[in-house]
């Protein structure tokens, strides 16, 4: 099953491939298709995390959590300038935390949806 996760999430992380191992275990081949066909289209990857807190260096600060779907602390950032670069500069340190934290609520989602099913 893990080969399965790997060949149609080329872009996983080792730690989310991991979790979502642990997480997909015990579901079937076609909830595990289904699964993964939500998870693929609502999952970011790391590096647009990081592009975003880029962003946030040349013009608007908090565009990473408005992505990652934390508008109040994006509304935050954008109105203090990124918490004066602060918070930009330690969302650039933790963008892989952020990232793998937004996946997994995501995977949360997605299995939800497929329990649904």
């Amino acid at each position: 099953m893990s080969q399965n996760l790997i060949t149609l999430i080329p872009t996983v992380e080792p730690d989310e491939l991991a979790y979502l191992q642990a997480f997909t275990a015990n579901l079937t081949e076609d909830k595990m298709h289904l699964f993964i066909s939500i998870y693929n289209g609502r999952r970011k990857k790391t590096e647009t995390i990081l592009i975003c807190c880029l962003l946030g260096f040349v013009g608007v600060a908090g565009v990473q959590r408005f992505v990652i779907g934390q508008v109040g602390m994006g509304l935050l950032y954008f109105f203090t300038g990124g918490l004066c670069l602060i918070g930009t500069i330690v969302d650039i340190l933790n963008h892989k935390t952020l990232t793998f934290e937004y996946n997994q609520q995501m995977a949360m989602e997605a299995m939800g949806m497929v329990k649904g099913f």
